[in-house]
């Protein structure tokens, strides 16, 4: 069969959603235990530890102190893991060795459907981990609220921008050990460096380049903004780049996967 240029999509994307819940739902409490913990151990490790050496830095010309510096960052990472390992190792599952695929496609579902079903459910993932890990950080005073909740639509355009590129990756792998090349030479160099541990500037000039074409350096840009209060209108590069990859990577990822999946 044929790729269509642009897959149609009804609104029964919806129930492959609803399915993805339902499982959730059965392994909640232990699937909810990670974004609870995890800010835990960013505070001891970068709260107690790093800031005690580093003490503050120096962002957008304002001194910030380091924890201030690196919780929003950390809180753009965990938006990426989520939906980036969702669409990538999860759905590799359901697709080739649950099935689930298949046994959808024989629905009234067509793969663009269950494609989009999938990415929203990790742009939902996303932002399930973001909120439950605000209450926790701002219990140690260290989120300004309400200006911080502009984390949650973050999680779902970050949430929506990484799950295409889990699944875009899904489209090209034969076996899940295969996902170790994209986490390792695209996913791990953006936790590295996308301004997450230590400001853009510290770069050099080639390395601020490369940085600035890394999705995760732009929602880190828009995390920090919203927990620091400093926005600018370079922000609104941030976002337009943001929203642009995902309008690019969104439609190509259902096509390649439709073109894996359909003979």
């Amino acid at each position: 069969m044929k790729s269509l240029p642009f897959p149609p999509i009804s609104r029964r994307f919806f129930r492959v959603w609803q399915r993805n819940l339902t499982v959730y739902r059965k392994s909640w409490k232990v699937s909810v235990v990670p974004p609870l913990l995890e800010p835990l151990l960013y505070i001891a490790a970068f709260g107690i530890g790093l800031s005690g050496l580093i003490g503050e830095v120096v962002y957008q010309g304002k001194s910030v102190l380091y924890i201030d510096f690196v919780i929003p960052a950390l809180l753009a990472t965990t938006i990426m893991y989520n939906s980036f390992f969702e669409t990538s190792y999860n759905s590799f599952v359901r697709m080739y060795y649950q099935k689930t695929f298949d046994a959808m496609m024989a629905t009234p579902l067509n793969m663009a459907e269950i494609i989009t079903g999938e990415i929203a459910w990790s742009a939902t993932k996303s932002l399930l981990s973001a909120g439950l890990m605000l209450p926790v950080i701002s219990a140690f005073g260290l989120l300004s609220f309400p200006r911080s909740l502009w984390i949650l639509p973050l999680a779902v355009l970050g949430g929506v921008a990484f799950g295409a590129t889990g699944m875009f990756f899904t489209s090209l792998v034969r076996g899940i050990e295969t996902f170790n090349l994209p986490v390792f030479l695209f996913i791990t160099p953006m936790f590295l460096f996308s301004g997450t541990f230590f400001p853009l500037d510290q770069l050099p000039g080639w390395g601020q380049v490369i940085a600035m074409f890394l999705p995760l350096t732009h929602l880190v840009l828009l995390a920090r903004a919203a927990t620091l209060g400093m926005w600018n209108n370079i922000l609104l590069f941030s976002f337009a780049y943001i929203l642009a990859y995902t309008l690019i990577l969104f439609p190509y990822a259902l096509i390649r996967m439709e073109r894996r999946l359909i003979k």
